[in-house]
């Protein structure tokens, strides 16, 4: 009989400045065209909610959102391929919209790549609903691709079965 070990879940912590490169790693990982270290850093400057999830093996994902006037907005949600498929990313979005709703927020907001059917799926499970349309947004191989914006009210839900409370990060 042979024993299989099984990773213990990530720690999901905030992110700090020794972060950064190991987070452009997993990001140039998991996008064809990745945010870049300065564009990192000014989310850490500007007060900007950054999340990392750290395993065994170092960073494997990391989230970003920004909070003001009653809004949160998720900017940026990256799981290393390696580790995708596992409910990390659920998790991450959950967690933030519980930060999110504990600073105050009503509603929170993002946009997703047309192309990205997998992200769309998953933000529509978490009750996020279509409310428009960004022309020629993300950078694309061949010009540019439009994006959905989404939006969630969280005022709404939240102690429904699908939600659940995060840690005080």
């Amino acid at each position: 009989m042979s024993a299989v070990a099984i990773e213990p879940q990530p720690l999901l912590r905030p992110m700090t400045g020794h972060d950064l490169e190991a987070v452009l790693k997993v990001e140039k990982a998991a996008y064809e065209f990745p945010w870049t270290l300065p564009i990192f850093r000014d989310c850490l400057r500007v007060g900007c909610h950054c999340f990392v999830y750290e395993s065994l093996q170092g960073l494997i994902g990391h989230g970003i959102m920004s909070i003001a006037v009653g809004e949160c907005h998720i900017l940026n949600i990256c799981i290393h391929p390696d580790y995708q498929q596992r409910g990390l990313g659920a998790d991450m979005v959950r967690n933030m919209l519980d930060s999110a709703r504990r600073k105050k927020a009503r509603v929170a907001l993002l946009e997703v790549r047309i192309s990205n059917t997998a992200a769309y799926r998953l933000y529509a499970k978490l009750g996020f609903d279509e409310i428009g349309l960004r022309k020629n947004y993300y950078p694309a191989r061949l010009g540019r691709e439009d994006a959905i914006i989404l939006a969630r009210d969280l005022t709404q839900g939240l102690d429904s079965g699908w939600f659940r409370p995060a840690p005080n990060i």
